[in-house]
């Protein structure tokens, strides 16, 4: 049939007209239900067509063949310049864009972000007092503005914070239609005491931007500086000089909680909040005032800082004085880390405004309400959420602007659903002289528009749409100051730079008295209040895992182990072992190895905050001190029965993240953990191996990588000189021979922030198991980081006194298939469905496999994950496997395993094939940085390298020659492709 005119084009939608027409049950099971429907259409059509691929354009889509799209992916929480890699033109992986210098890393959460446009739990229709409505709800949000505008009530939007250049301008002309406007910038976890702090030093609004690479003492004042304390990940330009030589960098923290910082300083100092602040107070007055510290850990700081200098930087966190004094100190002594004319300008918090909006609702001055991309009535303060709650009702019109129902839709007049950033246009301005775009990568799966288009449409514009308005804006003020000539080569690249020479940093440093005597005054002030005893100081964090909980219902981030408790699932009280005894609280392993622990009451002014928290006894917490993650105990969306955490917003007062005065009860329940990982220390057996800087630089290698031996009759032999494989020694020349894959992990990168699980979830379609056979040890992950405690005494034992010690170290090794030359599961295997191949790699031929589970028994590094039940299709396991939509996520290169097989890490072996087929194709040799697997590409500090080392100029085979190197167990003879770098600490003083 020929569409003979627009109107007929227009009109098309073939799953109307399917549903009109009568149909047989052949052509229904064609049609197996409308989110599968819906995303093959939008699918098939690719991209929109103003798209640039990265790499081909849209129109040389070849069914088979990836095609890279360059966009920027953003949140209420986080921000990354990415590559989306497309399959017949659906989204199937989120890799970081490379050639962007800022905000190119990819955590485990920005992957994440791609299963949540398959998720069927999304808003699919706009809603209107609870009803469908897919057509009038333009003109009754107009007449309500209109008639708004004409009084003197506030129009507010309040929304995450959302760097948009082109959204601004937008704002900018609806303001100037319906004059009584107002943008409010509400982030759940609030930036603003930093941002103001900024604003009283530095004279700019915005996140200051530390480049740590040619830093030599960092010391953190309970700032996490590898997790989510700067909006932009530190870890790239942290490992760059941690690399092991005379001028390495050393890494003080002095912290609460146990976090990812910690766990990687060289030096860590244990201690609970506000002996941190006064830490950071005296290192203050000796570095303006020359005043000797009382504290024996700032006088050695302080020795440390005068001796290096400018290469020094310190860093602070939670309140806004802590922000104001380190920023301070870093001026003082001149930090070459704080770049004077780069601010990070992705956060926008601004809590005074808050406030200021909070006092006109409560006064009924708020005509209409609209909420954009934040969920506030979860999220608020107990304080807040009690007057909200009371006053929103108030609001002539509300409406929500969200993808997915949340508690704040319950109270909106209107659901407006938005799409997913992969279905989305729009641009940010991150940091300085920076501006990224955003560009669809599939056609919307559902019937959502953006905020943007709304603004067009309600502010009866004379644009088309949002893409119209963006581009305009892009050519007119953009393009012309940036290093691309065109739109299109914009879009190619994903981001610009603009030439602008003009500094923004508007303040000259100078030392005011009277704000030092203010900072005494306040200090004195909190001082006097002496603690009660028994009452705790909280210290709320946010999780590598959860982040603020923008993506609660999204099953990999739940499964993802945290790094340094090791559960999944769950959020909890993290208390100090001294603290816990004291209390009579325990955590205790139950007949089947699994972990159990009490639960308490959390109180101030007698009253319950939060009922039935469980208590995890960390290592390294500080006395008097507990932690609480962000993100959990939201009460919609699938996940939320399963998930039964708690919500540790409704203790945020003050948008402070240290609460006093906390007391603590402990109650009858019994809490059941989901952690993959029970056995604490290595057991003195020689796992990770580390040592001192001192150690490296004066000593052989023999002392700090002393070789593993085999005991033979013959003696203690290397495992070079013993090979099983004596018979045949082609088998030997054949390695040597065309390509031999090895994989690198250097211990001293690997900051354990977990983004290469969830890669390797993402290419190769690791199932989710769920919290129950979590708790089973019956987890899928292939790629799991391993950590390990230690003391600085050397007697590393598994008992309660030294293992919770203050001084407690921490150790992460990413463990996976390390796919052995003589590998002990392929010679146990009945039905040889375990081979080695010719490249290196341990395969697996799943149809063969039986599951007798004899590889698992005999494998070392027990790295191999056995298939229990089908994990797809079940309704036991209803994740994304388990629906239509949630299946579009699946890699086709990799097959989806069935019940009753074993399964483990390929080393990618459908990447490196791809590679070595184009490369054939194209009669040219391989490029080194050709091989990736997703653990490498995904890796924000490098720590992971993979190639071949039959390529003698290739960088694995530089990386095996360095004396760091060695293998994991190779005392046992089986021959590893994989190893590792020695972990080298600077703890010099």
């Amino acid at each position: 049939m020929k569409l003979r005119n627009k109107k007929i084009v227009a009109d098309y939608n073939p799953i109307k007209d399917f549903f009109k027409e009568k149909t047989s049950r052949r052509d229904f099971l064609k049609w197996i239900g409308f989110g599968t429907a819906s995303v093959a259409l939008a699918a098939c059509k690719g991209p929109v067509i103003q798209s640039i691929p990265y790499v081909v354009k849209p129109d040389s889509i070849t069914p088979g063949i990836p095609n890279y799209y360059a966009s920027t992916m953003i949140d209420s929480f986080d921000i990354g310049s990415v590559l989306i890699k497309t399959r017949e033109g659906r989204p199937i992986k989120i890799e970081p864009n490379s050639t962007s210098k800022y905000f190119n890393t990819t955590s485990a959460r920005i992957q994440s972000s791609l299963l949540s446009l398959y998720d069927e739990d999304r808003l699919k229709y706009p809603f209107l007092k609870g009803k469908k409505f897919l057509d009038k709800i333009d003109n009754y949000i107009i007449q309500h503005l209109e008639y708004i505008s004409q009084t003197k009530k506030d129009i507010v939007f309040l929304s995450s914070s959302f760097p948009s250049f082109s959204t601004k301008k937008l704002d900018s002309r609806f303001s100037k239609i319906y004059s009584n406007t107002k943008w409010i910038t509400y982030d759940a976890i609030s930036y603003s005491k930093v941002l103001d702090a900024s604003e009283k030093i530095f004279g700019v609004r915005a996140f200051p931007f530390f480049d740590l690479e040619k830093s030599e003492l960092i010391v953190s004042f309970d700032a996490d500086l590898l997790g989510d304390w700067s909006p932009e990940n530190m870890g790239k330009s942290y490992v760059l000089n941690r690399i092991p030589k005379k001028s390495m960098m050393q890494h003080i923290q002095i912290e609460s909680n146990m976090t990812l910082s910690g766990a990687n300083a060289d030096i860590r100092i244990a201690k609970k909040p506000s002996d941190i602040k006064k830490m950071l107070f005296e290192l203050y007055k000796k570095v303006f005032f020359g005043k000797e510290p009382k504290n024996q850990h700032i006088k050695e700081i302080a020795l440390l800082i005068e001796k290096v200098g400018s290469k020094s930087v310190i860093l602070a966190d939670g309140d806004q004085e802590s922000y104001e004094l380190s920023f301070l100190i870093n001026k003082k002594i001149n930090s070459n880390a704080l770049q004077n004319n780069k601010y990070i300008l992705s956060k926008e918090s601004n809590d005074h405004k808050l406030k200021k909006f909070l006092k006109n609702l409560e006064k009924e001055n708020i005509g209409c309400l609209f909420i954009y991309n934040t969920n506030p009535i979860y999220s608020f303060p107990l304080s807040i959420f009690k007057k909200i709650k009371k006053f929103i009702k108030t609001i002539p019109l509300t409406v929500s602007f969200s993808m997915n129902k949340d508690e704040t839709n319950e109270m909106m007049d209107v659901l407006a659903p938005t799409p997913h950033w992969l279905e989305s246009w729009g641009d940010t301005n991150p940091i300085t002289d920076i501006f990224t775009l955003i560009q669809p990568t599939i056609q919307q799966i559902f019937d959502t528009r953006q905020l943007q288009d709304s603004l067009i449409t309600w502010g009866k514009m004379k644009y088309k749409n949002y893409y119209d308005f963006l581009k305009t804006t892009w050519e007119k003020n953009i393009i012309p100051k940036s290093n691309v000539s065109s739109f299109n080569e914009a879009l190619f690249h994903g981001i610009v730079h603009i030439k602008n020479k003009q500094s923004i940093y508007k303040k000259n440093f100078v030392i005011n008295e009277n704000q030092i005597q203010e900072y005494d005054k306040k200090f004195i002030n909190s001082e006097n209040n002496i603690e009660k005893h028994f009452e705790f100081e909280l210290r709320l964090y946010v999780k590598t895992s959860m982040g603020d909980g923008h993506q609660y219902n999204n099953p990999w981030l739940q499964e993802l182990p945290d790094p340094i408790t090791r559960t999944t699932w769950d959020n909890y009280l993290t208390m100090s072992y001294f603290d816990a005894n004291r209390m009579k609280l325990k955590n205790w392993n139950v007949g089947d190895g699994s972990l159990n622990g009490n639960c308490v009451d959390l109180i101030r002014n007698n009253e319950i905050l939060i009922r039935d928290i469980p208590i995890f006894i960390q290592p390294g917490q500080a006395v008097g001190s507990v932690g609480l993650a962000f993100g959990y105990g939201q009460k919609n969306g699938k996940l939320s029965t399963l998930c039964k955490g708690k919500n540790a917003y409704k203790i945020y007062e003050d948008f402070h993240v240290i609460q006093k005065n906390i007391q603590i009860k402990k109650t009858d329940k019994i809490h059941k953990f989901a952690c993959v990982q029970l056995q604490n220390t290595t057991v003195g057996r020689n796992l990770v191996k580390e040592t001192n800087l001192d150690t490296f630089l004066r000593s052989s290698k023999e002392v700090w990588n002393e070789e593993e031996k085999i005991s033979t009759h013959k003696g203690k032999l290397s495992p070079q000189e013993i090979s099983i494989w004596n018979q045949n020694k082609n088998k030997e020349e054949k390695k040597k021979s065309g390509h031999h894959f090895n994989l690198s992990i250097d211990l001293n990168a690997c900051i354990g922030c977990g983004a290469c699980v969830i890669a390797c979830h993402s290419e190769n379609n690791v199932p989710v198991v769920g919290k129950e056979e979590i708790r089973k040890s019956r987890d899928m992950h292939w790629i799991r980081v391993d950590r390990y405690y230690s003391t600085n005494d050397k007697k590393i034992h598994d008992d309660q006194e030294s293992l919770h010690n203050q001084n407690t170290k921490v150790s992460f090794q990413p463990i996976m298939c390390q796919h052995c030359d003589y590998a002990p599961c392929e010679t146990v295997c009945p039905v040889g469905a375990t081979v080695h191949g010719e490249q290196g790699q341990n395969m697996m031929a799943y149809n063969r496999c039986v599951g007798t589970r004899y590889c698992a028994n005999n494998c070392p590094y027990k790295v191999r994950r056995f298939n229990w039940f089908n994990y797809a299709n079940n309704q036991k396991f209803d994740f994304n496997m388990n629906n239509t939509l949630g299946k579009m996520v699946l890699n086709p290169d990799v097959v989806v395993r069935t019940r009753g097989v074993m399964e483990k890490c390929s080393l990618c072996i459908q990447k490196t094939q791809y590679a070595i087929g184009i490369a054939k194709k194209e009669k040219r040799k391989i490029k080194d940085e050709e091989f990736e697997t997703a653990c490498s590409i995904s890796c924000p500090t490098k720590a992971i390298t993979f190639g071949d080392i039959n390529d003698k100029n290739s960088l694995i085979s530089k990386k095996i020659e360095d004396p760091r190197s060695y293998k994991l167990l190779d005392f046992i003879g089986i021959r590893p492709n994989v190893f590792y770098q020695v972990k080298i600490k600077n703890e010099k003083k």
